[in-house]
C-alpha cells in the first residue's frame, strides 16, 4: 500500500469512479471493501490519516451491546452480535473473545444481570464467545484480585470481544486496495460538483503538495462520521443538522491496577452510565464518558469533570487506587450520533445507523458502531449501485477475511497483531542494525516497525506511526515523545524529507502528545 503509487491514479482524466466515498474511518473504510470487492472502480479520500477520528478512540470492544437490551434495541443486539462473529473469523489476528465481570454489591445485582446476559447468550446463539454464569465472591475475586471487596456479594461471567482498532482499520484498508480501490490519507473533499443539479464528483486537494483534483463519480458517498454535516452542507447550505456529537473519553493505567485477563463492566454508576476496565495491551484501559460537545474536532480533550469521574470510579472498583500521576495516557473520541430532535441527552439516543439520500443524490451514511461497519457498508452500498445505475451486483464481504487474518506459524507475540505479514515485518527488523531493537523499553515496539508502516501502510508523519500504526501514544504518551526524534528521523529516511521538516514533525507531535497527559 503505496501513497504515492495510489496518487498516481487520479491523473488519468478519463477515469469515472464509480464511487468515490469521503472519510476514512471505519465506516468509509468498510464501504470501500464492500464497493472495490463487488468489482465497482472505487476511491476513498480521508482528509487526514486513517482512523484519525473517532476509530481510533474507541473502548476498544467488538460487542453486541449489553446495554441496549435495557433500552429494548433487540434489534441491534442480534446485528451487532452476528457482525461481532464474523469480525473474529475475518481477522483473528486483531479481535479475540474477552472474559467480562459485572461485580455485585446489592442483593438484587446478581439475579437481575445475571437474567440479562442470559438473554444475551440467547440471542447470540452459536456465534456466542462463551456462557455467562453467576459466580461467588470468592469466584469473582479470583478473577479480579483487584476488585474492592469490601461489600462485594459475587458477580456475574460474561463474554464478548476486543480489538485494536486502529491496527483493524489499517488492515481494512490494505484489504481494499488489495481488491483494487485507489484510498488516500491527507486528501481533503473542498468541495461537491454537480451535473444537472445531481451530485456528480468532487473537488479534492492534497494536503502535502496542494495540488487539487476534480475527479467524477456514478455516485459520491458521505462517511465522514462527525464531519457528516460539514459534507451534507457542501451539496445543501441549508441542510439541518443530522449529527450530535458526543464525547467518550478514557484513562489508561498501569496493567497492575487490573492484572490477569479479565475486564470490569459496571453497568450503572451514579449519574447513570457504563463504565469499563478492560486489559489492553498490558495496560488497563479504563472508559467512558458520554459528554454532550458543541462542535466535532479532529483533536478532542478530555475534559476535567471526565477525567475525575474516571479516576473518581477507579478509586471506587479497584483496590489499588489511582491518582493523575499513575496515568499513562488520556485520550478522547467523538460519537457521530445521529439525532433531529433539540431534546434529550445523547446517552439515550439510538446507535443505531442512519442512511441517507439527499434529493441531489448525495449518499450519507452515519452513526452506528464499530462493531457493525459491515453491515453499514452493505446497506451503503446496495442503495449506491441503485444511485448511480450501476449494475447490481451481491455482498461477498460476510465470509471476506481481512488482510492479515492468518496468523503466521510461530510468530512472535510482539508481532502478531501484524498477522500473516509478520514474517515480512520481521525481515525489515533485521534489514539494518538496530532495527530490530526496541523503541523504547516501557513500549513493545522495534525500530524497525516505523520503516514498515512508512513503506507498507501509508505513514506520513510521526503521529501516524506513534498514534494508530503502533498504540504508543495510549499506551505512554510520556515515552512516546521520547522516541519522536527517533521515528522522525526514520521517516525523514524513507519519505525522503530534509532536517526542517524533521524537526517540525517533533514539535508537532510532541505538542499533541501533550494533550494526551494528566497534569498532576
Amino acid at each position: 500500500m503505496n501513497r504515492d503509487d495510489l496518487l498516481q491514479r487520479l491523473d488519468d482524466r478519463n477515469t469515472r469512479w464509480d464511487m468515490i466515498i469521503v472519510g476514512g474511518g471505519a465506516t468509509g473504510l468498510g464501504t470501500a471493501i464492500e464497493a472495490a470487492s463487488r468489482g465497482y472502480r472505487t476511491l476513498l479520500l480521508e482528509q487526514h490519516d486513517f482512523a484519525k477520528g473517532t476509530s481510533s478512540r474507541s473502548t476498544k470492544l467488538v460487542h453486541g451491546g449489553v446495554r441496549y437490551l435495557k433500552q429494548g434495541n433487540v434489534s441491534l443486539v442480534l446485528e451487532a452480535l452476528r457482525e461481532r462473529g464474523r469480525m473474529l473469523v475475518n481477522a483473528p489476528h486483531l479481535v479475540r473473545d474477552l472474559r467480562f465481570v459485572v461485580p455485585s454489591y446489592d442483593w438484587w445485582e446478581g439475579p437481575f444481570y445475571g437474567i440479562g446476559l442470559k438473554v444475551y447468550d440467547l440471542l447470540a446463539g452459536r456465534a456466542g464467545f462463551g456462557p455467562s454464569e453467576n459466580l461467588s465472591r470468592e469466584e469473582t475475586l479470583a478473577y479480579l484480585p483487584t476488585l474492592e471487596p469490601e461489600g462485594l456479594r459475587g458477580g456475574t461471567l460474561y463474554y464478548d470481544g476486543q480489538f485494536d482498532d486502529a491496527r483493524l482499520a489499517v488492515n481494512m484498508a490494505q484489504t481494499a486496495v488489495d481488491l483494487g480501490a485507489t484510498l488516500l490519507n491527507y486528501v481533503q473533499v473542498i468541495a461537491l460538483t454537480k451535473t444537472s443539479d445531481m451530485v456528480g464528483g468532487v473537488v479534492a486537494r492534497d494536503g502535502e503538495t496542494g495540488r487539487e483534483y476534480e475527479l467524477d463519480a456514478g455516485v459520491v458517498i458521505n462517511a465522514t462520521g462527525v464531519f457528516t454535516d460539514t459534507i451534507r452542507q457542501m451539496d445543501d447550505p441549508d441542510a439541518p443538522p443530522m449529527i450530535r456529537p458526543s464525547q467518550g473519553v478514557h484513562i489508561v493505567l498501569d496493567r497492575s491496577f487490573l492484572p490477569g485477563d479479565t475486564a470490569i463492566m459496571v453497568p450503572r454508576t451514579d449519574d447513570g452510565r457504563i463504565l469499563f476496565a478492560i486489559p489492553w495491551h498490558n495496560r488497563a484501559v479504563i472508559g467512558t464518558t458520554d459528554t454532550p460537545v458543541e462542535e466535532a474536532s479532529l483533536e478532542p480533550r478530555p475534559l476535567e469533570e471526565e477525567l475525575d469521574f474516571l479516576l473518581t470510579h477507579a478509586v471506587r472498583y479497584l483496590t489499588k487506587d489511582p491518582t493523575a500521576r499513575d496515568v499513562l495516557s488520556t485520550f478522547a473520541g467523538l460519537r457521530p450520533l445521529v439525532s433531529m430532535d433539540e431534546d434529550g441527552s445523547t446517552s439515550a439516543i439510538s446507535r443505531d445507523h442512519t442512511l441517507h439520500i439527499s434529493r441531489t443524490g448525495l449518499v450519507t451514511i452515519t452513526g452506528g458502531k464499530w462493531t457493525t461497519y459491515r453491515k453499514m457498508a452493505e446497506d451503503t452500498i446496495d442503495q449506491a449501485a441503485i444511485v448511480a445505475q450501476l449494475q447490481e451486483r451481491p455482498s461477498v464481504t460476510k465470509d471476506l477475511h481481512l488482510h492479515g487474518w492468518h496468523i503466521a506459524p510461530n510468530t512472535l507475540g510482539e508481532l502478531a497483531s501484524y498477522g500473516a505479514d509478520a514474517p515480512a515485518v520481521a525481515s525489515v527488523l533485521d534489514e539494518q542494525p538496530g532495527w530490530n531493537e526496541p523503541l523504547h523499553p516501557n513500549l513493545p515496539y522495534r525500530t524497525g516497525e516505523v520503516v514498515w508502516a512508512t513503506r507498507r501502510e501509508m505513514a506520513r508523519t510521526v503521529e501516524d506511526v506513534l498514534s494508530r500504526r503502533t498504540r504508543a501514544l495510549l499506551l505512554d504518551a510520556r515515552a512516546s515523545i521520547d522516541i519522536a526524534p527517533t521515528v522522525a528521523a526514520l521517516l525523514a529516511q524513507e519519505l525522503g524529507r530534509d532536517a526542517a521538516w524533521e524537526a517540525d514533525q517533533v514539535e508537532t507531535y510532541r505538542a499533541l502528545a501533550e494533550g494526551y497527559l494528566l497534569e498532576d
